[in-house]
């Protein structure tokens, strides 16, 4: 449709009418999305799965805005079960930076937020969503769910009885009925599959949709995924999460984020906090995120890898292992990893928050970034060498514990 230019006198007459729809729809979502049109069209920003690609300076189109809102959020397809995006709706506005040109706009917008991945970290993360009301709490605003095993799902499902809670059959559809889809796959041969399959992430794509990787994955895997998203005309952010099982089921992870500074400055008050407890943008360019978290997570492994060998040494020449926790605990070297893995470790219970063969994963991937860089890493490379014996070890058969379980290989290597 074509916009006309609007006389600001009409301001206080075109928001006492926008007020009044959503009065009498007592709408609340309606109410949240009409609020934020202001620095959606000033700022170029996206909310709710909405995309605006074009500054604006309208008030009229404010207007239009909001009660687009309550029309397109009705639309229900009861025969699918799901929600589903204008495919496109074209605006004509005024350029804000001249009056005599315009230029069109696309808009995808949708309440529905979509979740693939319900493993060690997903389901996590996902309950954040639940749980801090950003998603699943009405008929407008569902959590659309799938993951590689259904049974997962189902039972995802069964946890919040009383939430909004849909789930599809493949991770296309997620994609399709969700405006911003957030995704977390274990390896990067389930991520590639996931993301390249005929049902897959990049075959639901389409103008507008926003997809949000936090798996730790290589540079290039990000990069490749970034560029297939575009060239369908959707956004990408790529934001792999620092922390393991039991941080992502009390939302303090951390997010470390590159890509669409458009996508991470609209969540990141709202489904990121609601996952973590900080986020960081390194670059609109896609990998700085994987970058950070592969620094960290080789550091992370490092450290275990010592405190395994610090905690053999110190059971060897006859101290007292939960004694030399404690020492630990108080001194300049405390840290939060060993206060909560060291007990478990010297009672052999390595039950899986992060498991070994992950850990390992990262890792390598973190060696392999030290070398295309030219780094000294070989501290780090050793901890990778003791973590892959672990990993390749069948008859220690820890691949799938913790990655506090390379404590049984540095016990297994030492000296009787």
């Amino acid at each position: 449709m074509k916009m006309m230019r609007t006389n600001r006198s009409s301001t206080a007459t075109a928001g006492h009418l926008c007020l009044l729809l959503l009065l009498l729809t007592r709408d609340t979502v309606a109410f949240q999305l009409t609020k934020s049109a202001n620095s959606i069209f000033s700022q170029r920003r996206i909310h709710h799965g909405a995309i605006i690609s074009s500054r604006c300076d309208c008030v009229f189109l404010r207007v239009v805005y909001g009660a687009i809102c309550l029309v397109v959020k009705r639309i229900y397809d009861k025969k699918k079960n799901h929600y589903f995006t204008l495919s496109s709706l074209t605006l004509y506005t005024i350029n804000a930076n001249s009056r005599n040109r315009s230029s069109e706009t696309t808009i995808r917008m949708t309440a529905a937020i979509g979740f693939i991945g319900l493993g060690i970290m997903g389901e996590g993360m996902a309950a954040r969503l639940i749980t801090e009301n950003i998603a699943g709490q009405s008929e407008d605003t569902p959590l659309i769910i799938w993951n590689r095993t259904g049974s997962k799902c189902t039972a995802f499902q069964e946890r919040f009885p009383d939430k909004h809670i849909i789930i599809k059959e493949s991770a296309k559809d997620v994609i399709e009925a969700s405006g911003t889809t957030f995704s977390i796959l274990s390896t990067p041969e389930a991520s590639k599959s996931v993301f390249e399959g005929d049902d897959g992430v990049l075959a639901g794509v389409s103008e507008g949709k926003c997809i949000v990787d936090c798996a730790t994955l290589a540079e290039e895997d990000m990069k490749r995924m970034d560029s297939a998203i575009t060239a369908k005309g959707g956004t990408f952010l790529e934001a792999p999460v620092s922390g393991s099982k039991g941080p992502a089921a009390t939302g303090t992870l951390i997010f470390l984020c590159a890509g669409s500074k458009e996508i991470f400055s609209t969540i990141e008050t709202s489904h990121l906090a609601a996952m973590g407890k900080a986020s960081h943008f390194f670059s609109e360019e896609v990998g700085y995120g994987t970058r950070a978290k592969l620094v960290v997570n080789s550091l992370m492994g490092t450290m275990m890898a010592a405190y395994g060998e610090g905690l053999a040494l110190a059971g060897a020449v006859g101290l007292d292992c939960d004694t030399m926790i404690e020492v630990i605990s108080q001194g300049a070297i405390a840290s939060p990893m060993y206060a909560l893995k060291g007990p478990k470790m010297v009672k052999h219970d390595h039950a899986p928050n992060f498991p070994l063969k992950h850990a390992h994963k990262d890792m390598k991937l973190a060696s392999d970034l030290a070398k295309s860089a030219g780094v000294e890493f070989s501290v780090m490379d050793q901890a990778e060498a003791v973590f892959r014996e672990a990993r390749e070890d069948k008859d220690l058969n820890v691949a799938d514990e913790d990655f506090s379980a390379v404590f049984e290989k540095v016990l297994g290597k030492s000296k009787k």
